[in-house]
C-alpha cells in the first residue's frame, strides 16, 4: 500500500509539474505511448515556433497533436473515430484542423490546413490531456534529421537542455515500446491512404 502511495503522488507531482510547463507556454519532454516526445500547448503558437526552434525542423514538416476523446468534433466522421480508438496498434489519423474542438495556430498545420491527431493509450497521456483540457504536440525527441528515440538513454543531453520541463525516465513512465505510430489520412473524398504502415 505504501509504494502505491508513493507512485501515485510522485505521478502526480510530475503531472502538475508538466502542466504549470504547458499553461505557461513552455515545452516539455514526455513519454508517449510510440516513444519519447517533445510537446507544448498545441493550441499557443509560440510555444508551437519553439518546438520548430528546439528541433531544427524544418516549417513544412507538420507536427502532430494527441487529444482526449473529448477533443474530437462531434462533426468526425464514424469511420475514423473508430480509426483513432479502435485498439491495436498506435495510429495517427491525418484530418482537417476542423476535426479537433480547439482553434490551432497556422504554424500548427500542414499547407493544406490537416493535422495528424493521436487518441494515446497511455495512462499517463490521457491524464496529462484531461488535466490540461487541450490538445498538445507530440513530435519525436530528437534533433530534425536524426534517428528516432527509442528508449530516454537515446535522447541526446543537448537537446534535454533546450526543454523547459523533462519528465524522469521512471518505471511510473515507461510504456512498452511500439515505435513510431502507423499513420493514416482521410481523402477529401473519404478515402483512407496510408502514409506509414
Amino acid at each position: 500500500m505504501q509504494r502505491f502511495l508513493t507512485d501515485y503522488l510522485m505521478i502526480n507531482d510530475m503531472i502538475e509539474q508538466a502542466l504549470e510547463a504547458l499553461r505557461g507556454g513552455g515545452t516539455l519532454l514526455y513519454p508517449t505511448d510510440t516513444i519519447w516526445g517533445i510537446g507544448c500547448d498545441a493550441t499557443n503558437a509560440s510555444a508551437v515556433e519553439r518546438i520548430y526552434a528546439i528541433k531544427e525542423r524544418d516549417h513544412s514538416k507538420s507536427m502532430l497533436i494527441l487529444v482526449s476523446e473529448a477533443m474530437l468534433s462531434a462533426e468526425l466522421p464514424e469511420g475514423v473515430r473508430t480509426l483513432l480508438l479502435g485498439g491495436g496498434r498506435p495510429t495517427t489519423v491525418v484530418v482537417p484542423a476542423g476535426y479537433v474542438d480547439s482553434a490551432l495556430p497556422d504554424n500548427l498545420l500542414a499547407a493544406d490546413g490537416t493535422v495528424g491527431v493521436r487518441v494515446p493509450r497511455m495512462d499517463f497521456c490521457q491524464e496529462l490531456l484531461a488535466r490540461f483540457g487541450r490538445p498538445v504536440v507530440s513530435t519525436s525527441a530528437n534533433f530534425s534529421g536524426k534517428p528516432s528515440p527509442q528508449g530516454y538513454a537515446d535522447i541526446e543531453e543537448a537537446l534535454k537542455r533546450r526543454v523547459d520541463f523533462c519528465l524522469p525516465d521512471a518505471p511510473q513512465f515507461r510504456h512498452p515500446a511500439t515505435g513510431a505510430s502507423r499513420i493514416l489520412k482521410v481523402e477529401a473524398d473519404g478515402t483512407v491512404a496510408v502514409i506509414r504502415g
